[in-house]
């Protein structure tokens, strides 16, 4: 039985009139069988019930096992889409999923990290798709080491998204849920904020405007600079790791935070990752060489030799996994962007070559 979402859909219509607007704007979708790769949040029920009522086939899987909202995906399901998604399942049926999303024979793939197109092209036959969205900067990075056999729309690099979302909504609404969970705020703490791209640079300007002591660690040298030419303090991991009091992973990358990192930490330290992957830490290390316990929902707390470390939501994106994301008002742009890029691979978008390419103007720029 799935929630009735009936309140909550009615205050989200309220406020996410781009998205209803850019939805109305679709043509005809009856034939269409698309497969979306995506967080499964409230969020994105406005989408996908206004495709699957413009006659599209939906089949949902998901980017991050650990956002999704499982009443949600119960509720799409009700209302006619197909998937095999729910938090927390284990990787064996995370993988499965893809499997399972290909074999259904989208024409068209909307995703949020290219698991699905990764997938795809890892076998010598599949589904013939049409063309694809994508929406992350990880997933366009994995899409550098593809030959895609299809047109893949990167959206992520759009000003809409990148300067929106990623620069003001992802550490701005990370924060609040950091108030949230622990109760605490980020007064006379330090915080290291561990990558200066968007992402990056709108953690660390929210953590300074709630009181953060804010310091960067940036690897690039380009980043760093700017980071530097911003005004902030640019320092190396190796010595932020014995004085942080709390870090912030956003860079999309593996390996961020080692073990060796962990070890040198002070007692009571916290660590958030606000990149999309969960590898970005060696949350590994801690599981097998520390005694966990949860202290307070979504607050892992590790005792490793005699001291305590807090990883916040075991290390997935710390924001939608133990908040609720963007506020609706920024989302309804993404979202709106969203469903035009999806008008566009399922319109003109399906006559290029295959390939990447930045989704154009004319397909976005009418849902401002």
């Amino acid at each position: 039985m799935y929630k009735d979402f009936t309140a909550e859909l009615n205050w989200t219509a309220l406020h996410m009139t781009r998205t209803r607007r850019a939805i109305n704007e679709l043509p005809d979708l009856t034939g269409v069988r698309l497969a979306c790769n995506m967080h499964l949040d409230l969020k994105m029920i406005p989408l996908v019930e206004g495709l699957l009522n413009k006659g599209a086939s939906i089949y949902l899987t998901t980017c991050n096992p650990t956002t999704v909202q499982d009443e949600v995906v119960a509720y799409l399901k009700s209302k006619g889409a197909q998937g095999h998604a729910w938090r927390d399942m284990e990787d064996d049926e995370w993988s499965k999923s893809f499997d399972l999303a290909l074999e259904w024979q989208p024409t068209h793939l909307c995703e949020m990290g290219a698991d699905l197109t990764t997938r795809l092209h890892e076998k010598a036959d599949g589904p013939t798709i049409v063309a694809g969205l994508e929406a992350t900067g990880s997933g366009i990075s994995r899409l550098g080491s593809v030959h895609p056999r299809y047109p893949i729309f990167n959206w992520d690099d759009l000003p809409v998204k990148e300067g929106l979302h990623n620069r003001h909504m992802v550490g701005l609404t990370a924060w609040h849920t950091f108030f949230q969970t622990t109760h605490l705020t980020l007064h006379e703490k330090v915080v290291i904020v561990i990558g200066y791209g968007l992402v990056g640079q709108g953690t660390a300007a929210a953590a300074k405007a709630y009181g953060g002591q804010v310091k960067i660690v940036e690897t690039n040298p380009a980043r760093a600079l700017q980071a530097k030419y911003d005004g902030w303090s640019v320092v190396e991991m190796s010595d932020a790791a014995q004085y942080g009091d709390v870090f912030a992973t956003a860079t999309g990358a593996h390996d961020v935070i080692t073990a060796k990192h962990l070890d040198a930490m002070p007692d009571g330290v916290f660590i958030l990752n606000v990149g999309h992957v969960a590898k970005e830490i060696d949350v590994g290390y801690l599981k097998s060489h520390a005694v966990h316990s949860e202290p307070m929902p979504y607050i892992n707390a590790y005792c490793l030799d005699g001291k305590t470390v807090y990883l916040l939501a075991d290390g997935s994106m710390f924001n939608l996994t133990a908040g609720f994301g963007d506020s609706l008002n920024a989302f309804d742009v993404t979202l709106a962007v969203m469903a035009s890029g999806i008008g566009h691979i399922v319109g003109v978008g399906s006559d290029y070559d295959p390939g990447v390419y930045l989704l154009p103007e004319s397909a976005w720029m009418p849902v401002l």
